[in-house]
């Protein structure tokens, strides 16, 4: 099984500015410490590759969170590149560009910003992403060749056995889930990114990335792949997790 653990960068110094993909700016003090709960969090757990976007500020998250392991750095993990669009309010948007604004709010997958990215585009950086994990990651599983025809006794259409009554895995040990041979792969990355990479893993039209999911910085939400899944075949284990940077007596969601 492959477990990809996927979190958004700490609070950065460009955070007020609504569309600044591309600037490549650090963590403030705040996001410092973001990534430093996170980091706390995840403390005495296992995790076998940690992997990060190149911009400051998530591969700045990935170093504190990781605690001197090694980083990959992966160039499809880049934010949405926002072209003219970038630096700019929703506002000055509005004022600059109304109509292909209105276009880009109706569908963000197929509409570019004006010398930027669409959400395809992000998605298609993502889909090579998660193809190329998986391959690297998970095993080939193994192919039946009985009168049946392959994978007769094997697992589902998705690759993946049938789950209990309850969709529930319990919580094995640390040793019982490497024993298993578990990959635990932790991914870096933005808000825009995560969610259009969430869109491609769970099947989800790419068109509904800024409706259908939250990321909150350092959250933690996690996907599972079992062996023969393919990269929209994943399970959802956790969303938007942000426990680390709560209070006693907050809410656990946002």
């Amino acid at each position: 099984m492959l477990t990809l653990i996927l979190t958004r960068h700490g609070r950065a110094a460009a955070d007020d500015i609504m569309l600044g993909g591309q600037l490549d700016v650090p963590l403030t003090a705040d996001g410092r410490r973001e990534a430093e709960a996170l980091g706390r969090r995840l403390a005495g757990v296992r995790i076998d590759r940690i992997v990060a976007s190149p911009m400051a500020r998530a591969l700045e998250t990935a170093q504190v969170v990781g605690a001197g392991r090694p980083i990959e750095v992966d160039e499809r993990l880049r934010e949405l590149d926002y072209g003219r669009w970038e630096g700019l309010t929703y506002e000055e948007v509005d004022a600059h560009d109304p109509e292909l604004r209105a276009r880009w709010e109706h569908d963000p997958a197929s509409t570019h910003s004006p010398g930027g990215e669409s959400g395809d585009d992000v998605a298609a950086r993502a889909l090579g992403f998660l193809v190329d994990l998986i391959a690297a990651e998970l095993p080939a599983p193994a192919v039946s060749t009985g009168a049946a025809g392959p994978n007769a006794a094997g697992p589902n259409a998705a690759g993946r056995h049938s789950p209990d009554p309850g969709g529930s895995r319990g919580a094995p040990s640390e040793s019982r889930a490497e024993a298993a041979g578990e990959r635990r792969v932790l991914v870096v990355a933005h808000g825009t990114l995560n969610r259009i990479l969430l869109c491609v893993a769970l099947g989800v039209p790419v068109r509904d990335y800024r409706r259908r999911f939250l990321q909150d910085r350092t959250n933690l939400t996690v996907l599972r792949y079992e062996p023969g899944d393919t990269p929209d075949g994943a399970q959802l284990a956790l969303a938007n997790d942000i426990a680390h940077l709560r209070h006693p007596g907050e809410a656990p969601w946002g």
